[in-house]
């Protein structure tokens, strides 16, 4: 089968398409036949190995994990013999898991993953792109920020993948929600469902007297310091784009009444936590409540430019990888 592997940090090129053995299912886990994945910027990250600390998780050296991709979409070809959850020809999508490997034609995942079946009413490619944005921003507004109706609940970077979602997610809960982004993405912001949008690029939400119940930095280009004066008395900052800055910040700030400052591992949640918020998602895309952004579309063997495109920085909602024509 076709796989795309690296194994020296670097930049974009060192991406190969390759062919490599097909796997076969333990016991618990089902093969599955992938049919869309994506770029994320956290797979950029771990491509370049910078910063640093990054590698920590992905290995100082070299990468310890030679095949990128955590969202994916596809059709189960197989199971083992003590699946129960899922039967061949499933459509399915979810994570691959912390191992990643959905940058390629099959992967084999426990059926205990985060997996389940993909809405019926959403193509391969809007179901793999549903994944990771949402299931991040759901948990940080969910239960780092404590959303709950007629808040006021800014969203930093919300033209992102996180972006997009957390927009979707504030207004679920029935919050009033202000989008910042730059000019191009002002009537996406809008479409999205945010009742207000700000132009970074001419405006600065920090400078204005409006204050928030909750501000989320999707994409770890502001920080707390700068945000507090924007936060309600009780008001909380959320970073999605972790640094080692904010660390000392939500230490702080845990120890006393007031404003917080809070960041949330939704990685790193259990496969059961995080596949009953991924049913939960489905649900709400089926009836119309979210849905995922697309930008641009790639085949597999053009995964170089795809991570040529993310590196940027300025990519709409979500980058998707095809490996077969959609239905």
């Amino acid at each position: 089968m076709k796989a795309i592997v690296y194994k020296k940090y670097g930049p974009p090129d060192v991406l190969k398409l390759v062919e490599v053995e097909k796997p076969t299912p333990e016991d618990n886990e089902v093969l599955v036949k992938i049919i869309a994945t994506t770029v994320t910027a956290t797979e950029c990250t771990f491509r370049k190995g910078d910063p640093f600390f990054s590698r920590l998780f992905t290995g100082l050296i070299s990468p310890k994990i030679k095949t990128l991709g955590e969202e994916l979409a596809g059709e189960i070809e197989g199971v083992g013999k003590d699946v129960k959850l899922f039967k061949k020809s499933d459509r399915i999508f979810g994570t691959a898991g912390p191992g990643f490997g959905a940058n390629a034609e099959y992967i084999c995942i426990s059926e205990d993953g985060v997996l389940t079946l993909k809405p019926t009413n959403m193509t391969y490619e809007e179901a793999a792109s549903s994944v990771d944005g949402f299931l991040t921003a759901l948990p940080f507004l969910r239960d780092k920020g404590n959303i709950h109706g007629g808040q006021r609940v800014l969203v930093y970077g919300a033209s992102g993948s996180v972006g997009t979602a957390a927009i979707q997610i504030a207004k679920y809960f029935g919050a009033e929600v202000t989008g910042v982004c730059s000019t191009a993405n002002l009537e996406l912001v809008r479409n999205l469902g945010a009742d207000n949008v700000i132009d970074y690029t001419k405006e600065d939400f920090t400078k204005t007297s409006q204050t928030y119940d909750v501000i989320f930095d999707t994409v770890g280009k502001t920080s707390f310091s700068l945000c507090k004066s924007s936060l309600k008395q009780k008001g909380i900052f959320l970073e999605a784009g972790i640094g080692l800055a904010i660390i000392p910040q939500v230490i702080w700030t845990s120890m006393f009444n007031g404003k917080k400052a809070k960041i949330a591992a939704t990685g790193l949640r259990s496969p059961h936590e995080r596949t009953k918020d991924l049913i939960f998602l489905k649900e709400l895309m089926e009836a119309g409540k979210i849905k995922p952004v697309i930008d641009r579309r790639y085949p597999l063997e053009q995964i170089a430019e795809a991570h040529r495109y993310v590196d940027k920085g300025h990519k709409r909602g979500n980058v998707v990888i095809t490996l077969e024509l959609d239905d």
